[in-house]
């Protein structure tokens, strides 16, 4: 698996296009791999996110093979020439332990499944209870808890935040999604669980920026 980050300048009018469209954005991603290029493996599968801090705009990419990003680097980033870094990410995800502490930051699509007389339908949470409810749901099936703060009498070291709802077309359809920034700190409690969610996603709206969990050691925070 490999990890890769690219420097977006937002004033450029390709940024703009893709910033604004997360269909164009996924296709923008999945054509940094060559025809016949594996996407979606055992080991994992393509997940991207762009992150805003401040000033700073990142595409973020995690991916089975080792991506090209001339494409975008020509369209969206900062220069003309190859401005991106791609890293192994194995060695990180090898490292991983039980009991180990990390700042997390994830964009997830908070969503339940509601049946009814219809069948059953996809439902995105909205409010900010529901949504860290859903966050430490999937914690408990991906192999973390969200971690307690020492500075805040013993509350969760969670933030939400650029919460949203985007409208889109993707072909013949509307797409609605929801979207919510999570920003905090875990304890690893089952590696193996939570390695398959850093290289497979957490929840839905994969292809959308949606998913991608990254991991900071909090030692070196």
């Amino acid at each position: 698996m490999y990890m890769s980050r690219i420097a977006l300048n937002r004033r450029r009018r390709g940024a703009m296009k893709l910033l604004t469209n997360r269909h164009a954005m996924h296709a923008a991603v999945m054509s940094s791999f060559a025809p016949g290029t594996e996407t979606t493996t055992d080991d994992g599968r393509v997940l991207w996110r762009v992150d805003r801090d401040g000033e700073e705009l990142n595409l973020l990419i995690i991916s089975p093979a080792r991506p090209c990003l001339v494409h975008i680097a020509e369209q969206a980033g900062w220069t003309t020439e190859n401005t991106w870094a791609t890293r192994n990410y194995a060695p990180f995800l090898a490292s991983i332990e039980r009991g180990g502490r990390y700042l997390f930051r994830m964009v997830g699509n908070p969503t339940h499944t509601l049946s009814d007389g219809r069948g059953k339908r996809v439902v995105a949470h909205r409010t900010v209870e529901h949504q860290r409810n859903w966050l430490i749901g999937k914690g408990a099936l991906d192999g973390f808890e969200v971690a307690a703060s020492s500075a805040d009498g013993g509350a969760l070291a969670l933030e939400l935040s650029e919460r949203s709802v985007e409208t889109f077309r993707r072909q013949d359809r509307t797409v609605h999604l929801t979207t919510t920034r999570f920003d905090g700190e875990l304890l690893v409690s089952d590696p193996d669980a939570l390695r398959r969610a850093l290289t497979h996603g957490v929840g839905r709206g994969k292809g959308y920026g949606c998913g991608l969990i990254t991991l900071l050691p909090k030692e070196s925070a």
